[in-house]
């Protein structure tokens, strides 16, 4: 049994009439009998009466006809699935990020991406720049979204964010209602950061600044997310550097002042990279991939 035979039977039980059903196949005749017949022979029942006047199904060829209708459905549903799979419109992606992302423009862009992939399934992992690195290179991440410029050669990078570091100070503190802040002015107060362990290059990067202003950062306060550390500053506790784009958490009881750049403390901007894994053959991933092109992250 073929499928051509269950589309030809499907035709004649709907028509009911050997030319106009051969007419809407747009073949002839005898081909049309010819195939019913080996329809009926593989089935091992007949499916229709014939006399001069007439055609008629019969109480098998009734019976027949939901089941080869499902059977054509699936068969064309499942030739779409396939075309959608190549097209990189079904299927899974796994997305790694830090979370400073969820406020440089990840959200929105995530939000397209899934209304014009609305049958691909995108799971989201929050994780360091060192995790994703990990996680990127056993294959268990499609893409990630971190701030290190130290990456395998395996893999390939957008650009897809740089921004500024900003101070970020609590409420209270008294240089808080300063337009701007020259970084050698938080010499001798606590510092809270990313810990070494979670993102070396920031961690390096906050100490070097510091060290380019005449200062070494008292660093207090090492935490996993960047959360943590405006959270940690909003009680009180030190002060930071950190991306712009904290701005947008919300927390209460702490401001944002942008660095004053100097020739010995210049201000060194924070990249944000999109990484894969070069030959790595995911449609999803291409297609996203895409997307994150499009996008002004």
């Amino acid at each position: 049994m073929e499928f051509r035979h269950l589309r030809y039977f499907l035709a004649l039980a709907e028509e009911l009439h050997f030319g106009r059903a051969a007419e809407r196949l747009s073949i002839s005749q005898p081909p049309l009998s010819l195939n019913i017949q080996q329809l009926e022979a593989s089935v091992g029942a007949r499916l229709f009466t014939r006399s001069s006047r007439e055609v008629r199904l019969t109480a098998a060829g009734a019976a027949f006809v939901p089941k080869a209708r499902a059977l054509l459905e699936q068969a064309q549903e499942a030739a779409r699935h396939a075309r959608d799979v190549e097209r990189g419109l079904v299927g899974r992606l796994q997305i790694g990020f830090v979370g400073a992302m969820l406020y440089r423009g990840l959200p929105q862009m995530l939000r397209q991406f899934q209304a014009q992939h609305p049958e691909l399934r995108v799971l989201l992992h929050e994780l360091s720049s060192q995790e994703q690195l990990i996680e990127l290179s056993h294959e268990r991440l499609d893409v990630g979204f971190v701030h290190t410029t130290q990456v395998p050669p395996e893999l390939s990078r957008i650009l897809v964010a740089r921004q500024p570091f900003v101070g970020c100070l609590p409420a209270t503190h008294p240089l808080a209602s300063c337009a701007t802040l020259a970084l050698r002015e938080l010499e001798g107060y606590p510092f809270a950061t990313v810990a070494r362990a979670v993102s070396p290059d920031y961690h390096e990067r906050i100490v070097a600044l510091c060290t380019a202003a005449g200062f070494h950062p008292d660093l207090r306060y090492e935490l996993r997310h960047w959360l943590s550390v405006v959270s940690l500053v909003s009680q009180g506790l030190g002060v930071a550097l950190v991306p712009e784009a904290l701005r947008e958490s919300g927390l209460a009881n702490t401001v944002f002042i942008p660095l004053t750049a100097t020739a010995d403390s210049p201000a060194a901007p924070y990249d944000t990279y999109c990484l894969w894994k070069t030959k790595r053959d995911n449609a999803p991933l291409v297609s996203f991939l895409e997307a994150v092109k499009a996008a002004e992250v």
